[in-house]
């Protein structure tokens, strides 16, 4: 169940990052083709720091779980390790 519930809140974090990058644009307040606002270049930067670290870090587990699913493999073909 823990489990469940982080890899939840990490795809939240995910997907709130990637809205971060996208909503000046796509709510309107960056006008096109101006130089762009502190408040569009603040969420380019923790939008992106938070769907990059939420990203790695589900790669991370991801990674790990495969890891153990092999380890358990190995095991039940060779009882020996």
């Amino acid at each position: 169940m823990k489990t469940k519930l982080g890899v939840s809140a990490l795809i939240l974090l995910f997907v709130g990052g990637l809205w971060l990058v996208a909503a000046p644009f796509v709510v309107g307040y960056q006008p096109r083709g101006e130089e762009w606002t502190d408040a569009t270049i603040n969420d380019l930067w923790i939008g992106g720091l938070l769907a990059g670290g939420a990203f790695v870090t589900l790669v991370v587990y991801a990674a790990d779980a495969l890891r153990e699913l092999a380890h358990r493999g190995r095991h039940a073909v060779d009882p020996s390790h």
